[in-house]
């Protein structure tokens, strides 16, 4: 399961949810029939549940959805703070500069040096920008998902190349 974010609140009194997306283009997932929610985020396939989606829009500085049977804000209060996700088949297909979260967990990291700098843990959404968290045994590094530091990205190679100094 690919997680896209998490339930924040219920919002209004019909059923509409705030949403923190885990990315930047959370208006993409309006085309997808359903979203699946689980409370928790480590839970296998078989145990998110699907709900069908009416809408996803920005309002304001954040990202709400509707979904289907959720009418007001007690159904809406219901849901808690769940995550949603749909499966690796159910999303849109990203650009060629663009990768899903889950793509890069686990991706090795090396400098410009050709110096290891460790895997990646996982990311943090920032608000200004995402942030890898690398991890090398016990040392941790948080790098800037901006174009000034990662300067490529090869899935496929599991590798990411940034500009970044191994004693930093």
């Amino acid at each position: 399961m690919i997680v896209l974010g998490r339930i924040v609140a219920p919002f209004g009194v019909h059923g509409w949810l705030r949403v923190h997306p885990f990315g930047d283009d959370p208006e993409a997932w309006k085309k997808m029939p359903q979203w699946w929610f689980s409370a928790d985020v480590d839970a296998p396939a078989e145990k998110w549940q699907a709900r069908a989606l009416e809408a996803v829009k920005r309002h304001g500085d954040g990202v709400v959805a509707k979904l289907v049977g959720i009418d007001d804000r007690d159904a809406s209060e219901a849901l808690g703070s769940c995550y949603f996700g749909a499966p690796r088949e159910a999303l849109p297909a990203p650009a060629d500069d663009e990768y899903y979260w889950a793509d890069l967990i686990g991706l090795a990291v090396k400098n410009m040096q050709d110096q290891p700098l460790g895997r990646v843990k996982s990311l943090i959404e920032t608000g200004a920008n995402q942030v890898l968290v690398v991890v090398d045994g016990e040392h941790e590094r948080l790098l800037p998902f901006v174009e000034q530091v990662v300067k490529a990205v090869d899935v496929a190679g599991d590798l990411i190349r940034v500009d970044w100094g191994s004693d930093w």
